[in-house]
């Protein structure tokens, strides 16, 4: 199992961490990949596939405490973040001139 952070825009958004099966996960991050966005995911995808993968996974939150490690970060209605992921990897995280986030 590899747990996800769902990073939404609400305003009372507490950025809950999901369990995915292996195949689920496969599903929202491509190889490689450990940042996604919701409707590039949509775009890529099966919507009914992908629909009961998101129901199963929306069954499985994981307190923080509890997690061991994020493996993978869901954005949703966060489209100015897409510029600091072009390669949708975490560690090469990028300002929008193209510099170094970290």
């Amino acid at each position: 199992m590899k747990n996800i952070q769902v990073i939404d825009s609400a305003i009372n958004a507490v950025y809950d961490i999901f369990s995915a099966t292996d195949d689920e996960f496969s599903l929202i991050f491509p190889e490689g990949k450990d940042i996604a966005f919701i409707d590039e995911v949509y775009e890529r995808g099966s919507t009914r596939e992908l629909d009961l993968a998101f129901e199963r996974i929306w069954a499985r939150r994981v307190p923080k405490k509890e997690a061991m490690g994020i493996h993978g970060i869901l954005f949703y209605e966060l489209n100015e973040k897409k510029d600091f992921y072009p390669t949708r990897r975490d560690e090469e995280a990028r300002n929008p001139d193209g510099s170094r986030l970290r």
